[in-house]
């Protein structure tokens, strides 16, 4: 059976990114479901895969990183004021499955005021 992972890593600090609360939603047409809320331990992963087993299923899935949080805390110079609008809050990975029996690995490389993501293994 497949399973679904994910880590965070600051790249403007240079390190794993703790801390930061994830959502994943299965997207159904018009609507979508949550399927499982984590938050990322000190290595920036959470703690088992974010999904498997038989609620691993092929169909359109969005992972959102709240990483606002996160990011004022450990770069508030960058970030702004907490009065101030954010440039990055939550970051949302919209992605497919099409192959249940396969690892899906969605990382999350995260600066202030940018990100990036692609399949890893």
């Amino acid at each position: 059976m497949g399973r679904l992972t994910t880590h965070v890593l600051d790249t403007a600090a240079g390190r794993p990114a703790a801390g930061i609360p994830i959502s994943l939603y299965r997207l159904d047409g018009d609507g979508q479901s949550l399927l499982v809320e984590a938050v990322t331990n000190d290595d920036g992963r959470c703690d088992s895969p974010i999904l498997e087993g038989g609620d691993f299923a092929t169909g359109r899935y969005q992972l959102i990183f709240h990483a606002g949080g996160y990011l004022a805390a450990t770069h508030p110079s960058l970030h702004g004021a907490p009065s101030e609008v954010p440039f990055l809050d939550d970051v949302v990975i919209a992605f497919g499955i099409n192959n249940a029996d396969q690892h899906y690995h969605v990382p999350l490389l995260l600066s202030p005021f940018g990100y990036s993501t692609y399949r890893g293994s």
